[in-house]
């Protein structure tokens, strides 16, 4: 599958990740101003990646969309609200994101952190109230919490915030960084789709290699694109991260070595589909190429 074909599939998976983003604030209980920061931050773009893996190995594990689509979209809430917070004065102060005011901006301070707080919390009302096999919902939604709480995303910005004010940081401070603000919400959007489909424990110990591969590789990629993207396609002036002083792979190994990296983490990401076949299988193995294709 071609780089424009991948796009074309990804596309289609976005429309039926944000068509169901809107019927979720279709009642009117909540107020009004909070209603809006929330569907501001989720309006605001981006590649809906996380909800479409977990879709993706759902369905690759025998799950039908329509019984996962709420789970996933629970992911997207997640990712907003970090988005969200990592914005603020008091973390990286981000006056703009994805091209448009941040939403502390555009709203206010409070507003912005109660936005946050909402979506996450939604996010946890939508996991279960996943009709599946509860067992199975209490195992994904408890992955879940764990990826993104203190031993995970919350982790990893908090390692973030100290790693920028220290210029010495090495390469292993920077990958534990990554692997815990990044690497993890896209590796538990991988393993929760298969665990509510029932998958085997070797099949979930394949899903999680992939998932924390392709999310570190996702994450030397966009370092890579920094220095040498474009502003559409990066989401963000190129040259953005440098300009604030941010470790970078390319700033520790340089562009070559990084592009290396990815190459490498990809690979490692392959390795572990190769036992299923399937659309959904090649569509995470188009997927998972379509990252360093996007380097080339």
């Amino acid at each position: 599958m071609g780089q424009a074909r991948i796009k074309e599939k990804l596309a289609d998976y976005k429309q039926v990740i944000e068509t169901n983003l809107e019927k979720l604030f279709a009642e009117n209980s909540i107020p009004r101003e909070l209603k809006q920061a929330m569907q501001y931050s989720l309006a605001a773009g981006g590649k809906r990646l996380r909800p479409v893996l977990c879709l993706v190995w759902g369905q690759a594990f025998g799950l039908k969309r329509e019984d996962i689509l709420d789970f996933a979209t629970s992911l997207e809430l997640i990712h907003t609200y970090s988005l969200v917070h990592d914005d603020l004065p008091a973390m990286d102060n981000d006056d703009y994101r994805r091209g448009k005011p941040a939403n502390h901006i555009r709203f206010g301070e409070s507003t912005a952190i109660l936005a946050g707080d909402a979506l996450l919390t939604e996010a946890f009302r939508l996991m279960l109230t996943t009709r599946l096999q509860p067992e199975r919902v209490r195992q994904a939604t408890a992955e879940v919490a764990a990826s993104t709480g203190p031993r995970g995303m919350v982790g990893g910005q908090v390692i973030d915030m100290s790693l920028s004010e220290d210029p010495e940081t090495g390469l292993d401070s920077l990958k534990q960084m990554h692997g815990m603000k990044t690497a993890e919400l896209i590796k538990v959007s991988c393993l929760s789709g298969a665990i509510l489909a029932g998958a085997k424990d070797e099949d979930l110990d394949n899903v999680r290699t992939f998932g924390t591969s392709i999310g570190l590789a996702f994450q030397v990629a966009d370092d890579i694109l920094d220095v040498e993207g474009d502003n559409a396609s990066l989401g963000k002036p190129v040259g953005s991260d440098q300009e604030a002083g941010k470790t970078t792979y390319p700033s520790l190994i340089g562009l070559e070595e990084s592009k290396k990296t990815a190459n490498q983490l990809v690979d490692k990401a392959l390795e572990r589909i190769n036992p299923y076949q399937g659309e959904h299988a090649d569509f995470l193995r188009d997927l998972s190429n379509y990252i360093v294709q996007r380097l080339e």
